[in-house]
């Protein structure tokens, strides 16, 4: 307009010669007018560069279109869900606001803050809270929970199998012929403990209970010295692989092995679980488990979506079947070393 004025939709109807209910109809797309005026409008919308004003719209409609995540910042498999969800979101007319748990912010409070700003559900990554909370956060929002297993809490859940991603993981170890196959875990969460089932069950279907060995982890790379030093600090019954919990718990794994002078996977072979771009990267190269993020994040934004436009009242719950990759951390079982950590 020349004057550093934002353009309105009164400015293009006084430019048209029609009125301002008319334009809004056209944007809104309501049925009436000719296809001659709609063609019109859009042209001078698009000389004077018009761009709509969206908050003003929405909140007229009582609606944001606004979908809340909850993510843990520091995991990579996040941050890449994170990403899918922005797309899947933009696909069908929503935008994602997100929240971050942390030390200081933890998942009750990063609700409310996605509430405060008017999120119409909420979406969230791996959440530790008790089923009583989702509960009644799902009696405020819908509420999608993703990669955990929740039943009873009126939340829809989108997850991948853990059982079958750990599952997975053991039968190729064992096919390269390990059998002192240690689990790291990611500590007493619900989606922690059911990977150490997981664990534990396939370990026993090969046979293998009396060579279990769990070691106490917390989802971060923080707790791989330790578990270094626990499994490896005293000669005799060593493990030959590990399996972490995820991927950020196994790269520490390889930093503190390496350290203690050990060598993957001539020395012990370490798995992942995620298949997060942290593990792809070519240095690391992490055997893991491919959780299929974007078909997950697409489901996610389709469960609130149906919840808020299609008016579904009844929980749902998807489970996806995940991938084992392959890559350059698991090989035979190492010939016997001596060395003590």
């Amino acid at each position: 307009m020349g004057n550093g004025r934002s353009v309105t939709m009164q400015d293009i109807a006084d430019r048209v010669g029609v009125s301002k209910a008319l334009v809004s109809m056209i944007f809104r797309g309501v049925p009436g007018p000719s296809a001659e005026t709609k063609e019109r409008v859009f042209e001078v919308a698009a000389e004077l560069d018009y761009r709509p004003n969206r908050t003003a719209a929405l909140l007229s409609l009582r609606r944001t279109h606004l979908i809340g995540v909850m993510t843990n910042i520091r995991n990579p498999f996040h941050t890449e869900m994170v990403e899918h969800m922005v797309a899947a979101a933009d696909t069908v007319g929503y935008e994602i606001v997100l929240g971050a748990v942390t030390s200081t912010h933890p998942e009750s409070k990063v609700i409310e803050t996605l509430l405060d700003f008017r999120c119409e559900a909420v979406v969230l990554l791996g959440p530790e809270a008790p089923a009583e909370s989702l509960t009644q956060w799902a009696e405020r929002v819908p509420v999608v929970s993703v990669g955990r297993r929740v039943t009873g809490a009126g939340v829809d859940v989108v997850r991948a199998g853990d059982s079958p991603g750990m599952s997975d993981v053991v039968d190729h170890l064992v096919d390269f012929g390990h059998r002192r196959i240690a689990h790291l875990t990611g500590g007493s969460g619900s989606i922690a403990n059911d990977r150490l089932a997981g664990y534990r069950r396939a370990m026993r279907r090969h046979g293998l209970a009396e060579y279990e060995r769990v070691v106490d982890g917390d989802f971060t790379e923080n707790c791989a010295p330790s578990a270094v030093h626990e499994l490896f600090g005293s000669p005799g019954s060593r493990p030959t692989a590990i399996v972490a919990a995820n991927d950020l718990s196994a790269v520490g794994l390889l930093d503190a092995l390496q350290r203690s002078g050990f060598a993957v996977p001539r020395d012990v072979s370490v798995t992942g679980y995620d298949d997060s771009t942290l593990a792809r990267m070519a240095h690391i190269d992490l055997t893991t488990v491919s959780q299929r993020p974007e078909e997950q994040a697409v489901r996610a934004v389709r469960a609130a979506v149906e919840r808020l436009d299609d008016n579904r009242a009844e929980a749902a719950s998807t489970v996806l079947r995940p991938r084992l990759v392959v890559r350059a951390t698991t090989g035979p079982v190492p010939a016997t070393t001596d060395r003590v950590v």
